[in-house]
């Protein structure tokens, strides 16, 4: 399978990025130019570890009738001093939502997505030393 997307420049440093899926803007920082109007290239690569593993363990958790209140991921990367500059450590932290909670299952799902099905958490593997945590939120 290939996957196919262009960038087209929208003046400064500003750039829109098109699938066939949609388009997301792509800006820099305003110290180079940027204007704030899109994500960052960095920023966008953790935005999909996020969004793949997100959509893993949702699937997951439907299909294993252990649906939660609410969910969100958030991500925190250490990046390197040196050029070219990359995420060399990154913590996923899956939140939790609800009451009752099917811990066993979420544990499974989160595991699931981050040993076998995201994609994306293989690829930061490559190059990152890469972890994650679930924290339970009672409501």
């Amino acid at each position: 399978m290939t996957n196919k997307i262009e960038v087209n420049w929208k003046g400064q440093m500003l750039f829109e990025s098109v699938a066939p899926e949609g388009s997301v803007m792509i800006d820099a920082d305003k110290a180079v130019g940027g204007q704030g109007k899109g994500l960052r290239p960095k920023a966008m690569m953790l935005t999909s570890l996020a969004g793949c593993t997100a959509m893993d363990v949702i699937s997951l958790l439907k299909k294993m009738r252990a649906e939660v209140d609410d969910f969100k991921i958030s991500v925190e990367a250490n990046l390197t001093d040196e050029h070219p500059k990359f995420y060399d450590k990154v913590k996923v932290t899956y939140h939790f939502f609800g009451s009752d909670f099917k811990k066993d299952k979420i544990e499974k799902a989160v595991n699931l997505s981050v040993e076998r099905y995201c994609g994306v958490f293989e690829m930061f593997r490559q190059f990152s030393d890469i972890s994650h945590e679930i924290i339970y939120i009672e409501q």
